[in-house]
């Protein structure tokens, strides 16, 4: 069942949704939480798609949060609110509501939201694009008790990690910390089959992907080793390698689906990683509604200190890096210069000579010799 509102009101909204319960036969309210999407037109339908297979685990009111771009200066100051209302099989196992926001109303979204929450359940926001830089004091992020937000599709992931790590207030999470819940448990549990010590790790994936940087920071905190973020060509995660006492430990997904673990002394087995969608990731997050202490301390530790490059590749292997010859050949200039300059001033003393060696005297007899 679907009903269209046009210049509507919050109180209209929630009187549409009391008769559309009647009409489908189910008046009672059965949702465990409010669930709010803030989008954009583009994203909108995917979101909602996603949000609606969740519902069936989470039964929820959804509300979908567009702002509506004004073109024109009298439209900025014109204030509308548009609404479709969906139950039934339209909005999945709970009640969804499009809110379509135009002009002044579009910068006061929260006192259009407030009314139409569900009393006493827990309020969930979710900005699949466009999230704002610190979730928790936007006026619809502090509604809520946790605040999800995905840096996959921000224009520079890896920036975001570390504006997020800035600004995060427990309830905070990211889909892309989500994705990565398969990987962190299939580790974990490869590493309780051996009894050794893991000397270094290299975390290898698609280049600009968020989850790459999450479970490499996640292992670093976790075991405090170091850790090589390496890139690929993907599809996401690809690999990551354990160097550890006892031989490598080895967890390789080449095709975005089935992957091979290899543990030192055991024979290889195939584990099941297949990529998930957004539908299960948030149905994952609305499964708990506290905040994620691993999550902030993987987020903490910070993108800048995972280990890259040449230098990377010499630290994981447990000796500094050597100097370069160039290096090396202007310490043995100086060393030489130094034995000089020792030489002239004793010389010096002896024959009572007035005149001091100049550095590039020094420097002309140093090659000679």
């Amino acid at each position: 069942m679907k009903t269209d509102l046009t210049d509507t009101t919050a109180g209209e909204i929630n009187k549409a949704l009391m008769e559309g319960r009647r009409a489908i036969g189910t008046p009672a309210v059965g949702m465990v939480l409010t669930l709010v999407i803030v989008t954009d037109e583009e994203n909108a339908y995917d979101a909602l798609r996603a949000a609606s297979d969740a519902s069936r685990e989470h039964p929820s009111r959804t509300l979908v949060v567009i702002r509506r771009v004004s073109r024109t200066p009298r439209d900025r100051t014109t204030s509308r609110l548009d609404a479709e209302v969906r139950l039934g099989a339209e909005a999945g196992a709970g009640e969804t509501v499009v809110l379509r926001l135009y002009g002044e109303v579009s910068d006061h979204a929260d006192s259009v939201v407030l009314p139409l929450l569900l009393p006493d359940a827990p309020v969930v926001v979710w900005w699949p694009v466009n999230a704002p830089l610190d979730p928790a004091e936007d006026p619809l992020g502090a509604l809520a008790q946790r605040r999800v937000t995905d840096t996959y599709a921000a224009e520079q992931p890896v920036r975001e990690l570390a504006a997020r790590a800035e600004t995060y207030t427990p309830g905070d999470t990211d889909l892309a910390w989500t994705r990565i819940t398969p990987w962190r448990s299939m580790l974990a549990a490869a590493l309780d089959q051996v009894d050794c010590e893991v000397r270094s790790v290299e975390v290898e994936g698609e280049e600009f992907n968020p989850s790459c940087e999450l479970l490499a920071m996640w292992l670093a905190d976790r075991l405090g080793v170091p850790v090589q973020r390496s890139l690929s060509s993907g599809p996401g995660l690809t690999a990551v390698r354990m160097e550890t006492t006892c031989g490598p430990v080895v967890l390789d997904r080449a095709d975005g689906s089935l992957a091979n673990l290899s543990i030192q002394g055991q024979p290889g087995r195939a584990v099941a990683l297949q990529r998930r969608d957004t539908a299960e990731l948030i149905a994952e997050e609305l499964r708990r509604l506290d905040p994620d202490d691993t999550y902030a301390a993987a987020l903490r530790y910070g993108v800048e200190r995972l280990s890259t490059g040449a230098d990377a590749a010499a630290t994981l292997g447990g000796a500094p890096a050597r100097p370069t010859e160039k290096a090396a050949d202007k310490a043995a200039e100086d060393e030489a210069v130094a034995e000089v300059a020792v030489a002239e001033s004793e010389a010096g003393t002896e024959e009572g000579e007035a005149e001091r060696p100049t550095p590039n005297s020094l420097a002309r007899k140093a090659a000679s010799k």
